[in-house]
């Protein structure tokens, strides 16, 4: 009989690896977690991550049974309505203004947002709780070997362990989907995004507001306040070198130049942090399974930042890999589970990936008929109370 070091291997450490680790060790199964690189866990540290994530209702659930949500609840900014602003006529002003309420649907709001260098530092006190859970970063995953029967992972210390399945959240260039030799479909738009916080005179009043015009989304999510005033983190896409331009312009010039493209609704607003700068692509694996690997999260598939899917894809990911554990433990990692795992999300994600992608090209449109277009297009969807319902419930998972 196969002898095992730990139930599961979880190679990464970002959001997605922790999140990975604490639900399953809080499920009882045995977790060793890796990741080549310590988690920075303060705001204003260098090489913090500065994006937040805006955890759906779905997402919640799942945190709250892995004892995470507990312990990041009393941080979280509420998302009660989400404000799409159409900014695309010949001055930088809105045009179409519309609301998507939750309480249209459900009587709690979207979702909840949080910094994710915070994420980072609860999620691993989590960990630190759970006797069966064992977190070792500055370690990562150099090896993977598979038989039928069992996982043998080689790691950078040097060390080597046995498993029973091997789960994959090790980021958009996954070594453990490289080391089984699954294949990825990859789309680059020329975009990247600056992830900032800012602090503006007007509250936010808990609406999450995505302005277009063109190179992407300006998107305000919002913060608890922050040194007394009213906070939001910005993600703001545009075409490469546009943001490379606007990541370098001195702060007073960025602030301008970021008011102005916020079409000054919160009024004059201020840097709170210092500006990241991210590259946009949108990449869906093959498949999401290999023999006794599972593939999550950006090593599963990677979209733009709109409508906050991309990690709550990755949770979906869990979810279904969690149901599947629990229903037979005894076949933990073995093909059938994890062909089922593959049925089960594969044809979601890939469609939400396309969505996405169609969402991201009309947020790019740079010519005035194409802009009009995309403007009378989002009246004419809010007009529609099913089909905006329709939408919102398929934005929090709900399958359509």
């Amino acid at each position: 009989m196969q002898n095992f070091d730990v139930d599961i291997l979880v190679s990464g450490g970002g959001v997605a690896g922790l999140t990975a680790a604490a639900v399953f060790g809080a499920a009882g199964f045995s977790v060793l977690c890796v990741d080549p690189t310590p988690p920075v866990t303060e705001r204003d540290a260098e090489g913090s991550d500065l994006r937040t994530t805006a955890f759906l209702q779905p997402a919640q659930a799942l945190l709250e049974k892995a004892g995470l949500w507990q312990r990041v609840e009393a941080e979280a900014a509420p998302l009660q309505i989400m404000r799409i602003v159409d900014a695309g006529g010949a001055l930088p002003e809105p045009r179409v203004v519309k609301d998507f309420n939750a309480a249209d649907i459900s009587e709690r709001p979207f979702g909840w947002n949080l910094p994710n260098w915070l994420l980072r530092r609860e999620f691993m006190a989590r960990l630190n709780d759970l006797p069966n859970v064992e977190f070792r970063p500055g370690t990562g995953t150099k090896s993977v070997f598979t038989r039928d029967a069992m996982a043998r992972v080689g790691l950078s210390d040097g060390s080597s362990v046995t498993c029973r399945l091997v789960i994959a959240a090790d980021g958009r260039n996954s070594p453990v989907r490289n080391a089984m030799g699954i294949k990825v479909k990859t789309t680059r738009y020329g975009q990247k995004a600056l992830a900032f916080a800012v602090t503006h005179p007007i509250p936010h009043e808990n609406v999450s507001t995505e302005i277009h015009r063109s190179g992407g989304p300006f998107t305000l999510v919002p913060l608890p306040d922050y040194q007394g005033k009213p906070s939001s983190a910005v993600v703001w896409m545009e075409r490469g070198p546009e943001a490379m331009r606007l990541a370098g312009l001195p702060q007073d010039d960025f602030e301008a130049a970021m008011t102005e493209r916020s079409c000054s609704l919160f009024g004059p607003l201020e840097l709170a942090s210092r500006r990241s700068v991210w590259p946009i692509i949108s990449q869906v694996a093959e498949r999401m399974q290999g023999e006794r690997v599972a593939l999550v999260a950006e090593a599963a598939h990677v979209v733009p930042p709109i409508g906050a899917q991309g990690l709550n894809m990755s949770l979906g990911d869990m979810r279904v890999l969690l149901d599947l554990a629990e229903a037979a433990p005894d076949r933990l990692g073995d093909a059938r589970m994890l062909e089922t795992y593959h049925r089960r999300r594969h044809a979601e994600v890939r469609a939400r990936v396309v969505g996405i992608d169609l969402l991201n090209r009309a947020s790019m449109l740079q010519s005035q008929p194409l802009r009009d277009l995309r403007s009378a297009g989002l009246n004419a969807i809010y007009s529609l109370a099913p089909v905006r319902k329709t939408m919102m419930q398929m934005g929090l998972g709900a399958r359509g």
